[in-house]
């Protein structure tokens, strides 16, 4: 790699892991939490830990372990923590004109990275590249999503080991909500995108008693059909000279 774009990496490397850095203030209680919820169900404390370095998610952590915890059939667990992943269609699909260029091993590498707080900063890196153009992108998904698995691991560590100790009343459950939050009101730009989150918002409500966590993928799909419903009709005015779809 010649001198410039060993620059260039570093660079977006260190940019990656500083944007990360924010959001690990709600995730790494998300973490402890997991492992608190893994060493109450029984679950061995190496497994426990193994889950995280290995799955590295974590909606399908909490439901495997609430499902282990109540004795659940492992086809049941399989099928019900693979429904809940299926947001990862879509973000795979949005990544992957950015990934096409990567070498296998990059693309491995940062799939099994990708998370719903790496993805939202990695996408938006894309799209709203830094002045001097997007470079060595890949590196800043690289540093964001090290970084977070880092705090990940550490923080399921804490919780397997120490969790027992984390008084109930502290309620950390509110701090992932949050940082979701955070990522998501940026990312409202326009009305399709306004539009598409308020109605994702408003069916996951609606839905939220279907069984196998069914409720965020119909939200999902709903907000991106109506994102998709409104993005189309302001095209259709631009071209007959109407608004546009900031307005």
């Amino acid at each position: 790699m010649p001198l410039s774009e060993r620059h260039s990496a570093a660079r977006e490397l260190r940019a990656g892991v500083t944007a990360v850095l924010p959001l690990l203030i709600g995730v790494a209680p998300f973490g402890l939490i997991y492992g608190v919820l893994a060493r109450s169900t029984g679950l061995p404390a190496a497994m426990g830990q193994a889950m995280s370095l290995l799955v590295f998610a974590g909606a399908s952590q909490f439901l495997a372990v609430g499902l282990i915890g109540t004795g659940a059939p492992w086809p049941i667990l399989l099928v019900t923590t693979a429904i809940i992943n299926l947001r990862h269609l879509v973000y795979s699909a949005s990544l992957a004109p950015h990934m096409r260029p990567l070498r296998p091993l990059w693309k491995w590498v940062l799939a099994f990275l990708t998370v719903d707080e790496v993805y939202a900063l990695a996408i938006s890196r894309y799209q709203r590249p830094p002045a001097g153009g997007i470079g060595e992108a890949h590196w800043y998904y690289l540093g964001a999503g090290i970084t977070l698995w880092t705090s990940w691991q550490s923080s399921t560590a804490v919780g397997i080991y120490l969790g027992a100790k984390v008084p109930a009343a502290w309620g950390l459950d509110f701090t992932l909500a949050l940082t979701f939050i955070g990522l998501l009101v940026p990312a409202l730009t326009d009305r399709a995108s306004r539009t598409a989150a308020a109605t994702a918002g408003i069916v996951a409500v609606l839905s939220w008693g279907l069984p196998l966590k069914l409720g965020l993928v119909v939200a999902a799909a709903s907000g991106i059909v109506a994102g998709m419903l409104v993005e189309r009709g302001f095209a259709a005015a631009r071209t007959t000279g109407g608004t546009s779809p900031g307005s």
